[in-house]
């Protein structure tokens, strides 16, 4: 009975486990981000290759191998980016935003090359355009004489 128990209590902090891996934020960034996860990868291969390459060998002949050096610091390039992920907040897409960018640019475009849009747009603002044809009523004055001077001018 006392195994039973004691199973239970097994499962339990089991389940508590993965729940609060569930909700540990850096659990969750590793299962979100493809790079995140990436940069360990290659940061566990860079680390595993330089121990097989010092394996067997002196500490001082090991850090003098170039191939060891170059192995070494790739890992630690690769877990600096994988730092610098975690550090920063996840990125959020804001695809809405973009899509209503899109949409008035498109907008903007279409009124600024279509007259006929452009039309019916302030049409529909400001209401129709009164088209009417204007007719004078009163006769055109004769044309002034010319001075003295302008026509002496233009007779030589």
């Amino acid at each position: 009975m006392a195994a039973k128990s004691k199973a239970k209590g097994a499962a339990g902090g089991a389940i508590a486990a993965g729940q609060a891996l569930r909700e540990n934020q850096y659990v969750q960034r590793l299962i979100d981000d493809e790079d995140l996860r990436d940069d360990l990868r290659s940061a566990l291969e860079s680390a595993r290759k330089a121990y097989e390459r010092a394996d067997g060998k002196s500490p001082q002949k090991a850090i003098e191998d170039k191939k060891v050096q170059r192995e070494l610091k790739s890992a630690a390039e690769s877990l600096k980016s994988a730092a610098e992920a975690l550090r920063e907040p996840p990125k959020r897409s804001h695809g809405f935003a973009k899509l209503l960018v899109i949409a008035f640019a498109g907008a903007v475009l279409a009124l600024a090359l279509s007259e006929d849009l452009r039309n019916k747009v302030l049409d529909a603002l400001f209401g129709a355009e009164e088209e009417y044809e204007y007719t004078a009523t009163t006769t055109p004055s004769e044309p002034a004489p010319a001075a003295d001077g302008a026509e002496t001018a233009s007779a030589s």
